[in-house]
């Protein structure tokens, strides 16, 4: 039995690597009798035609950010909730996304099935997006009125703007001239991705805003899900499990060095405390934010932020 998977991302990014693993540990798990085919680096399309063909069961598994899947599973914009995570380390997250008694992991795979997929699993390690600017930004006030560059996602944009920044969707392919004239003063990005682009060149500041968590997903075709032999359902689900497993000390460990090539490159690191976190989120304009993002999506925001809380203890 061979199953299709594919994924849209760069050579050695978190989703190649748990697709890739989670193919080796199938194979294994079952002495071959169940395999995947995996597509890396775009073969098969981009994350949208990937999930596309998933939809269709024209191949059966995708693993991307969860950005794309809003497309498919509007539930999915919950992840959009700036800074939710924050204030929260690895495991508890860990225990809210994949944990089998979590009532959001339950209400948001009821949400993939609703839409025609099967959540696997996702893959995190409380590492995120960060700010790259060319101006100190010490203090809620330091992002009034920048000019900052955005993936071209509304809920994003609005977040930025609740903070009093000027978001600007921009091809990532031009970020990097605007940077270097001046056109924008600062964009965001996991510091991978910025390390990758050489924005050390033009930026001089890297602050640890941590606004988006750094998330694959992993999902299948719904009706290709059930139609495995149930031994294969549990292979495949332990594949996931072993791999996320696996793989998530990695992801730190990556974070980490790649923040200090950054600043080893000249750039000067800003971290915040709690109470940073705590003042932005009390914006009255970020509050109605999650409050417009939440309606969206059928109260699952509070639902997260309530199972967040409760694995915190």
């Amino acid at each position: 039995m061979t199953l299709i998977g594919a994924d849209n991302s760069s050579n050695g990014a978190a989703a190649q690597l748990l697709g890739e693993l989670v193919s080796e540990k199938v194979d294994e798990i079952t002495g071959g009798k169940l395999t995947i085919d995996y597509y890396t680096n775009s073969v098969l399309g981009d994350d949208a035609d990937i999930l596309r063909q998933v939809y269709s069961n024209d191949i059966q598994i995708a693993v991307c950010q969860t950005a794309p899947v809003v497309a498919f599973i509007p539930e999915v914009a919950v992840f959009d909730l700036p800074m939710v995570f924050s204030k929260y380390d690895g495991d508890t997250i860990e225990a809210v996304l994949n944990g089998e008694d979590s009532a959001f992991r339950q209400d948001l795979a009821a949400a993939y099935e609703e839409y025609g997929f099967h959540l696997l699993g996702m893959l995190q390690n409380a590492t995120y997006r960060l700010t790259s600017a060319n101006v100190e930004l010490n203090t809620l006030s330091d992002f009034s009125a920048l000019q900052i560059r955005t993936m071209n996602n509304s809920n994003h944009m609005a977040f930025w703007t609740a903070i009093g920044a000027e978001p600007t969707p921009l091809a990532w392919s031009e970020v990097y001239f605007a940077l270097q004239s001046g056109t924008i003063a600062a964009q965001e990005n996991a510091a991978d991705t910025i390390l990758g682009a050489n924005l050390n060149e033009v930026q001089s500041v890297l602050a640890c805003t941590n606004h988006i968590l750094y998330l694959n997903q992993i999902c299948i075709n719904k009706d290709a899900y059930h139609a495995l032999d149930p031994a294969y359902q549990e292979a495949l689900d332990l594949a996931v499990k072993q791999a996320v497993a696996q793989l998530r000390p990695q992801l730190s460990d990556i974070d980490s060095r790649n923040k200090q090539a950054l600043v080893d490159a000249g750039m000067k690191l800003i971290e915040y405390d709690a109470a940073f976190y705590d003042e932005v989120l009390n914006l009255d304009t970020v509050k109605a934010l999650y409050q417009d993002i939440d309606g969206q999506i059928g109260g699952l925001g509070t639902t997260l932020q309530e199972e967040l809380a409760k694995a915190a203890g």
